[in-house]
């Protein structure tokens, strides 16, 4: 039987690790709001770098336009990317404007009918009651009715304790495109300056460790991608059949918001809801269990398989780990599980295998000197 103290002198350096990916993350969720505009700009750095790399090899290598290359082609990807986001802001959101503006305009008359309909119904149904459990329900509405004004003024107050990290997450946002410039134009400078301050014993490690999380990033991303063009096609579909107006607009937006964890669903749902409040309001409760509907296609077998694909994860564990990853973190452990768990999975092999490959090798002679 193996003590404590041999375990932990045969494994003794990737017990270590381990404690320090936790406490690296441990620091990460602490600082999350802050870190949050940079975290944006270095994945945004990562999905350019490749395109700006690759551009720049096919311009010419001589003269004065070596030194200026990647910083017009690094500006140019931001005149791309905003142009692209404008356009599709435009698009999108014009048409959401509109059925919004209609929206309001009716928006008494809906509000009266759906009180006439629920006071209706509920007096319809209060009545099926004997009389002393009318007074209950009655009680009961009254209580509904301060819960939720405890509720509001809940909201209220940790709102304004949100003021804080709110302004700091905003001063991250206005400065992430200059961060993003400096990271995109100094990229290999940063990364020589790096390896050069290790050893090389551990930059060689360092160098199979950023690999790793290029590997599964990489895969994180196209698995992303692929679940918004799935979302999006169902999207296309339903709405089709449904004929609700702009839905060829909708269900792209559908598909781009998919890539924004947790939050990008609900907001591509809004957008397609008062559409057709606004436009076919008789559809509307329709379109809510069209997105309803997806989902559910998305979090119990849209997810699990993708994800769990891409990342190399079996899809039972995936929802585990997006299960525990909510628990013990809410949005931020939904948004990281997945791809910090396969992280986690590669580095922990790679450590076992160099582990291995260095407890068979041979120690080295020692050359006696005569």
């Amino acid at each position: 039987m193996y003590s404590v103290k041999s375990i932990f002198r045969e494994h003794w350096r990737l017990i270590l690790l381990i404690l320090g990916i936790i406490i690296i993350f441990w620091l990460l969720y602490a600082l999350r709001t802050a870190i949050l505009p940079f975290v944006i700009g270095i994945v945004l750095a990562y999905l350019l770098l490749p395109i700006i790399s690759w551009a720049e090899k096919k311009l010419p290598r001589q003269g004065e336009w070596r030194q200026t290359k990647r910083i017009s082609l690094i500006i140019l990807s931001f005149i791309v990317i905003l142009g692209l986001a404008g356009f599709m802001s435009f698009y999108i959101v014009t048409a959401v404007i509109d059925a919004f503006s209609v929206l309001v305009q009716n928006a008494s008359q809906y509000i009266e009918a759906s009180l006439a309909t629920i006071q209706q119904r509920a007096e319809v149904l209060r009545q099926q009651f004997p009389p002393e459990m009318q007074q209950e329900v009655d009680r009961l509405i009254l209580d509904a009715g301060a819960a939720a004004g405890n509720a509001i003024r809940g909201l209220f107050t940790r709102s304004i304790s949100a003021i804080p990290s709110t302004f700091s997450l905003l001063l991250g946002l206005v400065s992430l495109p200059i961060f993003l410039f400096y990271i995109m134009k100094d990229s290999e400078k940063l990364k020589r300056g790096f390896y050069s301050s290790l050893s090389p014993q551990i930059a060689e490690h360092a160098k199979n460790i950023i690999s790793i999380l290029d590997k599964v990033l990489g895969r994180y991303i196209r698995a992303q991608i692929m679940l918004g063009l799935v979302v999006g096609y169902l999207c296309f579909i339903g709405l089709l059949i449904l004929r609700i107006p702009f839905a060829p607009a909708l269900a792209a937006f559908a598909g781009v918001t998919e890539i924004i964890p947790i939050l990008g669903p609900w907001i591509g749902g809004a957008a397609g809801v008062i559409v057709a409040l606004a436009i076919v309001p008789e559809k509307a409760i329709w379109v809510v269990l069209l997105y309803f509907i997806v989902q559910l296609l998305e979090n119990h077998l849209l997810v699990p398989r993708i994800q769990g694909g891409y990342l190399q994860i079996h899809p039972a564990i995936l929802i585990v780990v997006l299960v525990v990853g909510a628990y013990v973190a809410g949005f931020w452990g939904i948004l990281v599980a997945a791809p910090l768990t396969a992280l986690i999975i590669a580095i922990f092999k790679y450590v076992k295998k160099s582990i291995q490959v260095e407890e068979t090798q041979p120690p080295p002679t020692e050359v006696s000197q005569e």
